[in-house]
């Protein structure tokens, strides 16, 4: 009987040491695949499989990794060293971000249903895009959105102020969230703005950038 008890206690502890994730190094991503490094083993991750970690790869391309690490869901970039263990959020959904080479927060998103990337900007007002980038969601904005101006690099840019009805990053999800299309060429990427940063908790843990609902 004693001899069980103490094989039960081994077993459960085994478990939870092997969900307690310390490190994790993202050394290649490509569509579907992450190759990783987890507390110094490397990993190939297929979506959909959790490794021998417990770590869940929910999706993958070439440019970022979405990871469900201890129960925490988060996007990381090529070459992202994510430290200390991972806690199940006490509040609600939560995304977390690694930042790139030159510190740049990326993340898939969608703006009304269409697929996006956005890089977060806590400089920018607004969710702000450009006119091309508005057209492939299909956003009617010179017809539905109000005529402004705002001041840029290269001087005084048009804009169109509109309604996005929902906004997504990661699992966290805000509706009704005011953005900008510039009738130009900028910029390049689709900026998370404050419209959208105002409405969610943010906060930082270490390099990492998270984001969670209120």
């Amino acid at each position: 009987m004693m001899k069980s008890i103490i094989g039960v206690i081994i077993f459960l502890v085994y478990i939870d040491n092997a969900f307690a994730v310390e490190k994790i190094n993202i050394l290649g991503l490509f569509k579907n695949k992450a190759v990783v490094v987890i507390d110094g083993k490397q990993r190939t991750l297929s979506t959909g499989k959790k490794s021998p970690e417990g770590v869940l790869l929910i999706s993958a391309d070439s440019k970022e990794a979405v990871l469900e690490i201890d129960g925490v869901r988060g996007s990381y970039t090529l070459g992202s060293h994510i430290g200390s263990k991972f806690k199940k959020p006490s509040g609600g959904k939560i995304s977390t971000i690694a930042p790139d080479e030159n510190g740049m927060y990326w993340v898939n998103g969608s703006i009304n249903g269409f697929q996006v990337v956005f890089v977060v900007d806590t400089g920018a007002t607004l969710i702000s895009m450009n006119k091309h980038q508005a057209r492939r969601i299909g956003l009617n904005y010179k017809l539905e959105g109000k005529e402004s101006a705002t001041n840029t690099a290269s001087g005084v840019s048009k804009i169109y102020i509109m309604n996005l009805n929902k906004v997504k990053v990661g699992d966290l999800e805000v509706r009704n969230v005011k953005g900008a299309v510039h009738d130009s060429d900028f910029p390049r990427t689709i900026l998370l703005g404050n419209t959208f940063l105002n409405k969610v908790n943010m906060k930082r843990e270490g390099k990492l950038l998270q984001l969670q609902e209120k």
